[in-house]
């Protein structure tokens, strides 16, 4: 049993989420701002569907993309080069969102409940949440949102509507946040998506040695844009 969490209560130690469902810790509390960050800055992050109650997660091993480790396939540098999308960053952070919740062929149903939503708007409004928009044109189509403590990015969800939409987000906001001296993007839990793009799980142990001096790094701030010339170096 994982313990259930009122308003005031604080998080279990992480060590002691479950092996099975990997990485349950607790239910209940709420989705207000102090509790989101409060769970981010110790790994945590909230996952659950509609009408199910309020779960949170700390699994282990843990998704993580390196920048030093991102791949990048032949034919996604020829989309990049090509430079047939047009990226922006903090641009439109509720379409995103709603992008991420829509249906997929393999997901019929989404965890981004409206609750889900409204929460994370509220971060974004603080500064503490951003997104990355991909346009073909006028069209949104693709992009991700996540959240940022410090020098620390939690990605959160990605959509696509194009062929490598999705991807060209990723890459764009790895080298962006590179440059920004970030280190990782953490992506909680493993996909071959995110595999084919280099990420891979480590120790929950490494997870929280390098969370934990990167989360205390000065925060780089909001409204996030790219710096100047930066897409001419893709």
């Amino acid at each position: 049993m994982v313990p259930w969490l009122g308003v005031n209560d604080p998080f279990p130690p992480v060590d002691a989420a479950l092996r099975e469902p990997n990485g349950l810790l607790a239910a209940g509390a709420d989705l207000s701002v102090e509790r989101l960050l409060d769970a981010y800055a110790h790994g945590i992050f909230p996952w659950f569907g509609e009408g199910d109650p309020l779960l949170w997660w700390h699994p282990d091993p843990r998704m993580v993309l390196w920048f030093e480790e991102l791949h990048v396939s032949r034919s996604l540098r020829r989309t990049l080069r090509a430079q047939r999308f047009r990226v922006t960053l903090d641009a439109a952070f509720a379409a995103v969102v709603a992008g991420c919740a829509e249906p997929q062929p393999d997901r019929p149903d989404t965890w981004i409940t409206a609750e889900m939503a409204e929460a994370y708007g509220t971060l974004a409004a603080r500064g503490h949440a951003h997104s990355v928009e991909v346009w073909d044109g006028a069209m949104l189509a693709g992009g991700l949102y996540g959240v940022a403590l410090g020098r620390m990015f939690f990605g959160e969800s990605m959509f696509s509507r194009r062929t490598d939409s999705s991807k060209v987000a990723i890459v764009v906001l790895a080298r962006q946040l590179a440059r920004w001296g970030f280190e990782m993007i953490d992506c909680q839990m493993a996909t071959p998506h995110l595999a084919s793009l280099g990420a891979r799980e480590i120790p929950r142990r490494e997870f929280l040695r390098h969370l934990e001096r990167l989360v205390r790094l000065p925060a780089v701030p909001s409204p996030w844009r790219f710096d100047a010339g930066f897409h001419a170096t893709l």
